[in-house]
C-alpha cells in the first residue's frame, strides 16, 4: 500500500536523540537503538561518525573494536576477523601486494561500501542522528582476476 511506504519512508528519515555531547564527547563511543537498529556513535579527533553497530561480515560488535586511521582515513577494525571499515563512508580496506612489484610494497585498497554508516548532527549540545537505508545501487567493486591481492581500485 502506498501510504505505508509514505509512512516507512518518513519514519526513516527521523532524526534521532544519541545524547549530550559533552557526554559522547568524554565516554568516546556510545550504542543507542533507534527503532530495530542498534547505532554506534563515535567522537573521534573532533568529529562523530554514526554506524551500525553490528560488523557487516559477521555481525561482529563493533563498538569493541579498535579506531585507527589507515591509509589517512579513521577506521574501525571488527573485533572477531579484523576488518577494517572507514568511518565516514562505510569502506571495507584491506592492504594488498602485487607479486610482480620488487620490493613487495602493500597498497590499501577498498572492497567499495559495505557498512552502512548515518549522519550526525548537532542541535545546541545534543548529538543526533539521521539513519540512512542501503541506497538502490550499491558501489560494490568486483575483482579483476581470481588472486585476492588484485582487488581493484588501490587508495593512492
Amino acid at each position: 500500500d502506498f501510504s505505508d511506504n509514505v509512512k516507512t519512508l518518513s519514519a526513516s528519515r527521523q532524526t534521532h536523540f544519541i545524547g549530550k555531547k559533552e557526554n559522547i564527547i568524554q565516554d568516546r563511543r556510545v550504542v543507542k537503538s533507534v527503532g530495530e537498529r542498534d547505532v554506534l556513535v563515535i567522537y573521534h579527533q573532533g568529529d562523530f561518525y554514526a554506524i551500525d553497530v553490528r560488523c557487516y561480515h559477521s555481525g561482529g560488535p563493533l563498538q569493541e573494536g579498535d579506531i585507527e586511521d589507515f591509509d589517512g582515513r579513521p577506521s574501525i577494525e571488527c573485533p572477531w576477523h579484523k576488518y577494517k571499515i572507514t568511518l565516514a563512508e562505510g569502506e571495507s580496506l584491506y592492504q594488498a601486494v602485487d607479486p610482480s612489484v620488487k620490493p613487495l610494497k602493500p597498497t590499501w585498497c577498498s572492497k567499495g561500501v559495505k557498512q552502512r554508516v548515518h549522519t550526525v548532527t548537532l542541535s545546541n549540545e545534543d548529538v543526533n542522528s539521521f539513519l540512512k537505508d542501503w541506497p538502490k545501487k550499491m558501489n560494490h567493486r568486483k575483482l579483476k582476476s581470481k588472486i585476492m591481492y588484485y582487488y581493484i581500485p588501490c587508495l593512492k
